[in-house]
C-alpha cells in the first residue's frame, strides 16, 4: 500500500491535498462527512445493508487529507461476492463506496484521486473485479460500465443503469450471475457486561 500511496502523493505533492490509509481516529470526521455528503437517508440504501456490521477490505479504507491533515475525502472496499459462475462457484469481488469528499474541495481532483488509489491498490492486492452504484458519467473513466454487471443484483432496490463493475483482472465477471452478498469480515463488537 505504501507504494501506491507514494506515487499518488508524488503526483499530486504540490496540491492541496494527499491520499492516505484511514486509522480509527479518521472515525468521526468520516462518519460527518458521509452524513453531511449523502444526505440523511445513506444507512438505507442497498449497498449500505452489504456493507453493515462488517469492516472494509483490508488495506482498502483510503482517506484524502488537506494539508492540516484534516479529512476531506473518503473511499472505502468491501469484500463481496459477485453471483456465481457458470459453474456455481461463488465469485469474489469488492463493492466500493461510498464516495464522498467536503463540499468545498469538490472539482480539485479529490475524488479522482481517491478512485486512482483505491483501484489500483485494489488491482495490486490481486483482487478480481469491483463493483459500485453511482453516475455512470462519473465512473466511466474509470472503467466502471454497466454491461460488466447485467446479470447481477443488489439485494433491495436500485437503479440498473447506476449498477456498475470494473474487471480487473480480464474475464473475472465472465458468466457471473446472481445477488451481491457480503463476504467480509464481521465488526468485532466489545462484550457486554451484565450486572451481579
Amino acid at each position: 500500500m505504501a507504494a501506491v500511496l507514494e506515487s499518488v502523493r508524488a503526483y499530486f505533492a504540490p496540491s492541496v491535498f494527499t491520499i492516505d490509509a484511514e486509522n480509527p481516529g479518521d472515525v468521526v470526521a468520516r462518519e460527518n462527512l458521509l452524513d453531511r455528503a449523502m444526505g440523511p437517508n445513506r444507512r438505507k440504501k442497498s449497498s449500505e445493508k452489504i456493507r453493515r456490521g462488517r469492516v472494509p477490505a483490508d488495506g482498502l479504507a483510503l482517506v484524502a487529507r488537506d494539508r492540516d491533515g484534516h479529512v476531506i475525502g473518503t473511499v472505502r472496499l468491501w469484500n463481496v461476492e459477485a453471483g456465481v459462475n457458470a459453474e456455481g462457484t461463488p465469485i469474489d469481488a469488492l463493492l466500493l463506496g461510498p464516495l464522498a469528499v467536503v463540499s468545498s474541495f469538490e472539482g480539485k481532483g479529490v475524488g479522482s484521486a481517491l478512485m486512482r488509489a483505491a483501484v489500483l491498490e485494489a488491482k495490486n492486492r490481486g483482487h478480481g473485479a469491483i463493483l459500485l452504484v453511482g453516475d455512470a458519467p462519473y465512473y466511466e473513466r474509470f472503467g466502471f460500465f454497466a454491461e460488466k454487471a447485467q446479470h447481477l443484483v443488489m439485494p433491495g432496490p436500485f437503479e440498473r443503469s447506476r449498477f456498475l463493475a470494473l474487471a480487473l483482472i480480464e474475464g473475472w465477471l465472465d458468466g457471473a450471475a446472481g445477488m451481491i452478498v457480503p463476504s467480509g469480515r464481521m465488526l468485532a463488537t466489545a462484550p457486554v457486561r451484565r450486572a451481579a
